[in-house]
């Protein structure tokens, strides 16, 4: 099928479905952790192993398809995770003991390791220079949105055993009817034309291009060129890595470690435990405190679609560290030294604003950037490299939340005072090491970042005289 056949906009759409998945598997286990406990007779540990555990796929994922997408291509890989998403989510639904719902979240943590290293480069990769940055953040997009369905999954079916089969069943299975339109839009997406022209087909490649770029102003023959220029520069394989894109490992690095150690997923996983222990809700009003804030999570991530082509990547991730570092510095503050009883809705709004200053920056950007950065012929295993450092960030807040909470005596002051060091130092990390991307092609981020290379390579020889 020519890409001319399909509306783009539905390319992109089907592209970003493996972050609607990601979202998904992230927010259900929220609502679902508490009835497997209780009907697997699971202690504390056990249950807080099942959440962790997709973060251990999660981390495998990510690791392993970088270089399996640069060698047999984005949209084969996109198939296989299409294919873990529903095998991981038909044995989570079916599983019947603690050892069998691990092996479950581990596949699925496969799933959306690889989703989320495979999808920012597929869709920077398809995108217009003008446009990528809102439709790269169709990704963090989907996120949202995955993790809103997955809130009102778990309401929907909480205490309906239809058809007498458990609620939680029903929450864990749902995720099959997403992973099924991933597995069908997998077969219909065309492939990337960069990677087609890498691997010498540059007639399948104009192809693609011209499709994607018929409703655009752009140029698909001047843009194929561009590619085709890079494709034939010399190539040092994982050499380039640590030479000439090492610069771009560092800000990927540096992006996704912080982007989860400001706090966010101790939000998404956390924040009913936080307002039953912190502050003594009932189990329902917390739920729906949860669902507000995905809701803002989600609003927010669309109004970021809608702005990320009119600012610069750096502003916006300049705004979003200090609304993050104020808002929960503030947070901490109030925790700190005034009574729980009056902290509460000051938290809540606190917490609002916070998601904010998230989900319009920091969310979306991180993910947009690690598909522009590297140099094509590493571009997967870049994408691996960064994705992990998430699940690795991902992984360190999720352990250790529920702890700081407890070592802080349940006063959220704690933990979030930890996450607003993070916030500030996020600030710098901007001002000195991210690069500005928006408005380039993906080959003009490529020859600049290999002209910095010679010129730094230059110097250090001269010195060296």
């Amino acid at each position: 099928m020519k890409v001319r056949q399909l509306n783009t906009f539905f390319i992109f759409i089907f592209g970003a479905l493996g972050g609607l998945l990601f979202g998904f598997d992230t927010g259900i286990i929220s609502g679902a952790s508490p009835l497997i406990e209780s009907n697997f007779s699971l202690n504390i540990e056990q249950t807080g192993f099942i959440t962790s555990s997709v973060l251990i796929g999660s981390s495998i994922g990510a690791l392993s398809i970088g270089s399996l997408s640069d060698k047999f291509g984005r949209k084969r890989l996109l198939i296989l995770a299409s294919i873990l998403f529903l095998v991981g989510s038909g044995l989570s639904m079916v599983a019947m003991g603690f050892i069998s719902m691990i092996i479950a979240r581990i596949i699925l943590g496969f799933a959306v390791g690889s989703a989320s290293a495979l999808t920012p480069a597929y869709l920077a990769e398809l995108a217009d220079a003008p446009h990528r940055g809102s439709l790269g953040t169709m990704f963090q997009l989907m996120i949202t949105a995955g993790i809103l369905l997955a809130y009102v999954s778990n309401l929907s079916f909480l205490h309906h055993n239809l058809l007498g089969i458990r609620d939680w069943r029903w929450m864990l299975g749902s995720a099959l009817i997403p992973a099924l339109v991933l597995f069908i839009g997998s077969i219909i997406l065309p492939e990337s034309p960069r990677y087609l022209v890498e691997k010498g087909k540059v007639d399948e490649a104009r192809n693609v291009l011209h499709g994607l770029r018929a409703k655009t102003n752009e140029d698909p023959d001047k843009e194929l060129e561009g590619i085709v220029k890079i494709a034939k520069e010399p190539k040092g394989g994982l050499k380039e890595l640590f030479t000439i894109a090492r610069p771009a490992v560092v800000v990927a690095i540096g992006l996704m470690l912080l982007q989860q150690l400001v706090g966010i997923n101790s939000v998404i996983y956390f924040l009913p435990q936080v307002f039953i222990k912190g502050f003594g809700f009932a189990e329902g009003d917390a739920i729906w405190i949860s669902v507000g804030i995905g809701v803002v999570n989600f609003l927010c991530t669309v109004l970021a679609y809608n702005i990320m082509d009119k600012f610069n990547r750096r502003t916006i991730l300049l705004f979003g560290s200090i609304v993050m570092t104020i808002s929960i510095g503030i947070l901490s503050v109030l925790n700190f030294t005034i009574s729980v009883s009056a902290a509460a809705v000051p938290t809540m709004i606190l917490i609002g604003i916070y998601i904010f200053g998230f989900a319009v920056s920091w969310g979306p950007i991180c993910w947009l950037m690690i598909g522009e950065i590297f140099p094509l012929n590493v571009r997967g295993v870049g994408n691996s490299i960064g994705s992990a450092a998430n699940w690795i960030g991902n992984f360190i807040v999720s352990q250790f939340f529920l702890a700081l909470l407890t070592m802080f005596g349940n006063n959220v002051g704690g933990p979030f005072a930890v996450f607003t060091f993070f916030a500030f130092i996020s600030i710098f990390f901007v001002i000195y090491v991210v690069p500005e991307t928006r408005g380039k092609t993906l080959e003009q981020i490529e020859m600049d970042m290999r002209h910095n290379a010679a010129v730094k390579q230059e110097a250090k020889q001269s010195a060296t005289k």
